[in-house]
């Protein structure tokens, strides 16, 4: 563990300390508007076997079409922009508008980030862990782990972890134990280590 926290005080230094800082900044902002709340959403939905660039441009496209759009018409657009397994991640997207109106408020009703992540497993369908976490960490939680496979590999890299064959419930908390160990070592919350890591391991600074 100490070699990675030695890389990633390495990793802050201003040019890269900064441009954190201010996407923290922006995730903290993200303010209580459903419609942006419920973009976010569908956001994470896209990044389940997509890159998170590619998940960044259909929403930045798409605009308030995740809201908006019928089903057939969302899938079709999903398609053309290239996103994998549209038809499910459409009707996932279409099923969460029963919740896009209360979304806020749902989210900020819980004492952290851990137990709003239980309740969006359990009633948001097309939402794990890694993808709950994501979402909460992009409107301003700091407190749960994103653990994907650039996280995975840099950990594995590292000696901490071997890469696991499933990422099952069990196994993402045994590993975001370990990431907070991590972050108490390096002085920052999880939110913050996860935009340090992801750099390390991808040379990008996204959300």
């Amino acid at each position: 563990m100490r070699n990675l926290i030695a890389d990633i005080e390495k990793a802050g230094k201003p040019r890269i300390r900064m441009p954190i800082a201010r996407r923290m900044r922006e995730f903290s902002s993200l303010g209580k508007s459903p419609e942006k709340i419920f973009s976010e959403l569908c956001f994470c939905i896209l990044t389940a076997n997509f890159r998170a660039d590619r998940a960044i441009e259909v929403q930045r496209q798409l605009g308030e079409g995740f809201s908006t759009l019928p089903k057939a018409e969302l899938a079709k657009k999903l398609k053309k922009l290239g996103c994998r397994f549209h038809t499910n991640k459409a009707g996932y997207m279409a099923e969460a508008r029963k919740h896009a109106s209360v979304l806020p408020e749902i989210c900020r009703s819980f004492k952290n980030g851990k137990e709003a992540r239980g309740w969006l497993v359990k009633n948001v369908k097309g939402i794990g862990y890694k993808e709950a976490s994501h979402f909460l960490r992009n409107i301003g939680y700091t407190d749960v782990a994103i653990i994907d496979f650039h996280i995975v590999d840099l950990l594995s890299d590292y000696g901490l972890i071997k890469k696991p064959k499933t990422m099952g419930r069990k196994r993402y908390l045994e590993i975001e134990k370990l990431l907070e160990r991590i972050a108490r070592k390096a002085r920052m919350n999880l939110a913050e280590l996860d935009l340090y890591l992801w750099y390390m391991e991808t040379g990008k600074i996204l959300k």
